[in-house]
């Protein structure tokens, strides 16, 4: 990752907690806050992952990581780590919302399941542990700034992510209300809608063919795709409290991908029966590795 533009030790004594924040893009913005001085906490499902990623951090940047192995699903979990971080860690600073799940799908064959699927992680989850966080900063008279990332669809819609999309609306509404809500704590919320960043986990389920690539950075008005250093310095930016008259705002970070090209996946249209059912077995490829890595950390 390439230096921060911001200033150096901008975050230096201050806590941020990342969910999700292992791999992809949580890690990025992780290890962006790590290296401006901030001490990290992680948390996510897989447990070895997320203490080697803190490991990483702290060897790195010199500064103090800690790992918490939640689903954030669980809000007796999702609590019990929060009440963790206030009495052994010294409570946090700040919070961002980057765990989620996606796949493809056409609506009319997603299950239940696969609904709550992604709704249980991005819509509930994320509100389990803003919640969690705020109640910890409203009792303690601590402010606190959150950080959620959404995406695009949120204002255009799109066809073939319906949980996906309904999810981050739900936190996009929740940023605004929250704003108004919990800014007399001094608690800021704000938000961020990320275009295409490549992460292995994304491609593999929301781009299985992985053969528009190239159509997506043509396409775009500053023709390339996003960085991780672009959604670390943004997330930094938004979370430092010199900025603390932001509030209740969702940006795109996407190079005006969506005022000039709307709805992500319409070239979905054009598959057939064949493309479907292997997009699905890519996706179920994907999720089983996850689950037998997550198994094996359990059983080790």
């Amino acid at each position: 990752m390439q230096t921060s533009t911001l200033r150096p030790q901008l975050f230096k004594g201050k806590s941020v907690l990342v969910t999700g924040g292992a791999t992809g893009l949580g890690f990025a913005m992780a290890e962006q806050l790590a290296q401006l001085g901030a001490n990290i906490h992680l948390c996510g499902r897989r447990g070895g992952i997320v203490a080697e990623a803190a490991a990483t951090l702290s060897q790195k940047y010199g500064v103090r990581t800690w790992s918490h192995v939640v689903d954030i699903r669980d809000v007796d979990a999702v609590n019990a780590m929060m009440d963790e971080i206030w009495r052994d860690h010294g409570g946090i600073d700040g919070l961002i919302n980057n765990a989620a799940g996606n796949f493809i799908s056409k609506t009319e064959s997603l299950s239940p399941r696969g609904f709550n699927a992604i709704a249980d992680i991005v819509f509930r989850g994320s509100f389990y542990v803003t919640q969690a966080a705020g109640k910890h900063w409203i009792a303690t008279g601590r402010p606190g700034s959150v950080v959620s990332i959404l995406v695009t669809w949120i204002w255009t819609g799109s066809p073939f992510v319906v949980p996906s999309a309904m999810s981050k609306a739900g936190l996009d509404a929740m940023t605004k209300s929250l704003a108004v809500e919990w800014g007399r704590y001094g608690i800021r919320l704000n938000a961020i809608a990320p275009g295409v960043i490549p992460t292995e986990g994304a491609s593999a389920r929301l781009r299985p063919k992985n053969t528009d690539s190239q159509e997506i950075i043509d396409q775009n008005p500053m023709k390339r795709l996003g960085t991780g250093q672009d959604i670390g310095d943004l997330a930094a930016f938004l979370l430092a409290e010199e900025n603390g008259w932001i509030n209740g705002q969702t940006i795109a970070l996407d190079g005006a991908d969506w005022l000039a090209n709307g709805a992500y996946y319409k070239q979905y249209f054009d598959w057939t029966d064949e493309d479907w059912s292997a997009a699905r077995m890519a996706s179920m490829e994907r999720t089983a590795g996850d689950k037998q890595q997550r198994t094996a950390q359990v059983k080790a």
